[in-house]
């Protein structure tokens, strides 16, 4: 293997970069990315850039140092065996890492609406973001409940909305509604319960035919693989890139990371495609490794954390089909938690609200596959590492 295309400039296209060197990798490596500035981390951006804290993210990675070839403003185009097709022509390649991350959905409607994906976005947002300024967010989800408490810590008046019946569903289920309450104590209109008919000059109309007054609409409501240009190509695509254990896709000598990648997970049963920073950061090694022939399995348990309303939200492994059980109680204001135990008495989640080493200690938890005492679980003031089954 002499050249290696990487298609993506983010956090994964970088760190696979990086690891390519870091396993011997000699070669040629070109690095495309659709924006035109250079490797960046995203999580910051509804975080410190929003609240004015930072206006830059760059990673710290030494381009030249990696000899790569680094080509910003180019995009893929289409892809076939040996060739990436880009806007700025064709990459002959014996290698590819795929890593063209996400898009943001946006709702109809011919109203001006925000996004928050790019440090682009987060800089035209920011400037917006003024006292007395009415802001709409649509969605309360990760990055709605962060746009929002920017917003609020701006002076802008606020509105949320959100289809589902509290915040957080589609992350959390029912355990979201203890957040509600957040809203509410931030100053935070949060409408629940009610869809989006469109985005118009002036606002939004709503499924019921109300309207909310805004000057500023941003959308939150999820993302999109990037993998459009894989169309035709021969490359298996199932809600993303679909790759096995290894990372590796259907077509040899192309692997996936990131938000675009679309994993089995053998510690889960399933294809998993999960959009976060952690993600992002650990899978690129597995997947080099992969890619130059070495056998590396990725199989993590899903991380994310969130920063909102003066809260620090963290999350680790998948609760479906296991049973609830709080540390704490979230109705009283302080830390607690939200745990998720399976059948046979094992952790599948853990949910932190300013608990970190509640976060920590669970991922481990549940990484070793420990049986948990649940009668000790409920006990905030017991570690959560004590609470491992004799």
């Amino acid at each position: 293997m002499n050249r290696v295309v990487v298609v993506g400039a983010g956090l994964a296209g970088v760190r696979s970069v990086e690891a390519l060197r870091a396993h011997g990798y000699g070669g040629a490596i070109t690095l495309i990315g659709e924006e035109p500035h250079r490797p960046y981390d995203r999580p910051p951006l509804s975080k410190a850039v929003l609240m004015g804290q930072a206006d830059s993210t760059l990673v710290d990675s030494d381009l030249d140092v990696l000899r790569v070839d680094f080509r910003p403003g180019v995009a893929a185009k289409g892809l076939r065996e040996g060739v990436v097709e880009t806007t700025e022509g064709e990459l002959a390649c014996d290698g590819l890492v795929i890593a063209t991350g996400a898009s943001p959905i946006r709702l109809r409607g011919e109203g001006p609406q925000h996004v928050l994906r790019t440090i682009d976005d987060a800089l035209t947002l920011r400037a917006r973001l003024t006292p007395e300024t009415r802001v709409a967010v649509v969605g309360a989800g990760w990055i709605g409940a962060e746009v929002a408490t920017a917003a609020r810590k701006a002076g802008c008046p606020v509105t949320v909305v959100e289809a589902a019946e509290h915040p957080l569903a589609a992350a959390l289920g029912p355990v979201g509604a203890h957040t509600a309450a957040w809203y509410d104590q931030a100053g935070v209109e949060l409408r629940l319960g009610v869809a989006v008919a469109s985005v118009d000059h002036g606002g939004l109309t709503l499924a019921d035919g109300s309207a909310v007054e805004a000057d500023v609409v941003v959308t939150g409501v999820g993302v999109r693989p990037s993998v459009g240009w894989l169309a035709g190509s021969g490359i298996e695509l199932d809600d993303g890139v679909a790759v096995d254990e290894h990372l590796r896709a259907s077509m040899p000598g192309v692997v996936a990371v990131g938000d675009c990648a679309a994993w089995w997970s053998r510690r889960y049963g399933r294809r998993l495609r999960v959009e976060h920073w952690d993600t992002a950061l650990g899978a690129p090694d597995a997947a080099v490794a992969s890619l130059l022939g070495e056998e590396a399995l990725y199989d993590p348990v899903p991380y994310f954390w969130s920063e909102q309303f003066g809260h620090m939200v963290q999350y680790a492994g998948r609760h479906e089909g296991a049973r609830l059980i709080l540390r704490g109680d979230p109705a009283g204001g302080g830390r607690w938690a939200a745990c998720w135990v399976t059948g046979d008495d094992t952790l599948a989640a853990v949910l932190a609200v300013d608990r970190p080493r509640d976060l920590l200690q669970g991922r481990r938890l549940i990484e070793g596959g420990q049986r948990i005492d649940v009668d000790r679980l409920p006990d905030p003031a017991i570690a959560l590492r004590d609470c491992t089954a004799a």
